[in-house]
């Protein structure tokens, strides 16, 4: 792991382990954030959610995802799962800002600027490949190295019946 990798993912993650900590320190106030997100969703689900268990289920990702991509621990999956946490965290954010007075529009932009960037880190960090080659390359590549290996065979193959049949043909 690169210097940079090995510093940038725990500063990065640290802003998600801390607000999921809050979400589980505060279920109350984060449940009633998420509670017209959630009483749209469930009306095409076929249970009830519970707003405090998504709020701690939300918390809890936040907290896991955010030490494992700090750890380096599979990075891509935990930036992925940080990268969903943090778009639906500024939907939430953003509708439910106070936006009655100058300060409160303009804490409210300040936070989706904060959140768009939280996000665009993660995502960045979701498809980091840390200097290796992604699967679909790696498959892509077994793919063609499979065919060339096949041809080169087959044509062996072709030559040594050619070379039986004119040996069976000229005795």
């Amino acid at each position: 792991m690169s210097v940079v990798r090995f510093l940038a993912r725990p500063m990065l993650a640290s802003s998600f382990v801390v607000a999921g900590l809050d979400k589980l320190k505060n279920v109350d106030d984060t449940a009633t954030q998420l509670s017209p997100l959630l009483r749209r969703a469930t009306s095409s689900l076929p249970f009830p959610a519970d707003d405090k268990l998504v709020a701690r289920i939300i918390g809890a990702a936040q907290i896991g995802a955010g030490a494992s991509l700090a750890f380096g621990k599979f990075s891509r999956l935990a930036a992925t799962v940080l990268t969903l946490t943090s778009a639906l965290n500024t939907f939430v954010e953003w509708r439910s800002a106070d936006i009655s007075t100058k300060e409160g529009r303009e804490k409210r932009r300040s936070h989706l600027l904060k959140n768009v960037t939280l996000t665009g880190g993660v995502l960045l960090a979701a498809v980091d490949t840390a200097g290796k080659p992604s699967l679909a390359w790696r498959a892509e590549h077994l793919a063609m190295d499979a065919r060339k290996a096949t041809g080169m065979q087959l044509k062996r193959a072709d030559k040594a019946v050619r070379k039986a049949v004119d040996t069976a043909v000229g005795a």
